[in-house]
Order: C-alpha cells, then structure tokens, then sequence
C-alpha cells in the first residue's frame, strides 16, 4: 500500500523509477511478497525479508549521505585493495619460504601465511609471532615493522582519506542542490515586488491618462 501510495503521489507512473532509491525500495517489498511454496526458496524468500530493514535508509537523509559516500569511496578503495592484496602476496611468499619451517601452522604455505599477516594487520598479538622467528631469524622484525608501516600506516590512511574525499563530494554536491533552492526561493519576492510594481504603473498611468 505504501509504494502504491508512493507511486500515486507522482505526476508519472515512470518518475518513480528515476529514483535509485525508490527502484531498491519497491524491488526489496516486491520480491518479499512473492508467494512460493518450496521449503527452501521460502528460507530464501524470509532471507530476502530480513533486507526490508534496509529500507530505513530510504527515509533517514543521513544515512543516505553514508551509502552514497561508500558508492563513490567503494572503486577507488578497489585499487587500493588490489596493491595491498600484492603486498600480501609477497610478504606471504617470503614468510613462507623463510619461516615454514619454524612454525608450519602459521607459515605453512601461502595462503596460511596471509592469513597470519592479515593477524598480523590486526595487532592482534602480533608481537609473539614476531618473537618466535627473531629466535631463528633475529632481524626478522624488519620483516613485521615494514609490513604493518606499509599496509596498516600508510595504505588503511589512505582508505580513510579516500572515505574522507567523497563524503567532502558529496557535501558540496548537497550544498549546491541547496544553493540552487534557495536561488530559486530567492526569485520568489522579486517576482512579486514587480507585480506589484507594475500594478502601481497601471494605476498611475490611469490617474495620470498617460
């Protein structure tokens, strides 16, 4: 009843779906009401359902300046994303090679030794991983303290300037859809001062017959 109601209030029946919003909002109520009867497309059907509380951010502006933050910010972090992803890959291959033997279960092959680099990344105890190779290897730490300076320093900063960047964009976007309002709000006493004005002509051009 809310998106018929929704869809009423435009002057078309096509304007609803101009918005990207509104196109989400109807696509999550629509495929929420589908009735099916199979066990398991109805758990995927009360799945879809839970996503009916996205559709809080259709209503709360601020929540909505966040989402359109995250889609300008998401292609940029991409390629971040892929260089850290590299130099994971490489310090992976090197903890392997050097320390696999050390401790097969955090650097037993590659993948393995991501993961302990990703644990590393955390700071979550990274330091007695640190310390149980510096028993073998004692300038290993300038294997862990280039890795976090590179990554956690350097690259997670500019994933929050990157944030920082479009949520500026989209604030002076908002600040000219604003400006342009109250442009037009401003014309609004100018268009009926002339009014006026020219009323005033007209009455003195009759009292003068001019």
């Amino acid at each position: 009843m809310e998106i018929g109601i929704r869809i009423l209030a435009e002057d078309k029946f096509s304007n609803f779906f101009r918005s990207g919003w509104n196109v989400f909002d109807f696509t999550i109520v629509a495929v929420s009401l589908i009735p099916i009867g199979d066990a398991q497309v109805v758990w995927v059907a009360r799945l879809v359902r839970i996503f009916r509380v996205l559709r809080l951010i259709t209503y709360v502006p601020q929540l909505r300046i966040i989402i359109d933050t995250l889609g300008r910010a998401i292609p940029r972090i991409g390629y971040v994303v892929l260089l850290m992803f590299i130099l994971f890959y490489m310090y992976g291959t090197l903890g392997n090679m050097f320390f696999g033997k050390i401790n097969p279960f955090l650097w037993g092959n590659v993948s393995i030794s991501m993961l302990t680099l990703f644990r590393v990344l955390s700071l979550e105890d990274w330091t007695d991983v640190m310390y149980e190779t510096m028993e073998v290897y004692p300038l290993s730490w300038i294997y862990y303290l280039s890795f976090i300076f590179l990554v956690a320093f350097v690259f997670l900063n500019i994933m929050v300037a990157i944030v920082i960047d479009a949520w500026q964009e989209g604030r002076i976007d908002q600040e000219k859809d604003i400006r342009s309002g109250d442009d037009l709000l401003k014309h609004e006493p100018i268009d009926s001062r002339l009014t006026t004005l020219e009323n005033r002509i007209e009455q003195i051009e009759k009292k003068y017959q001019i």
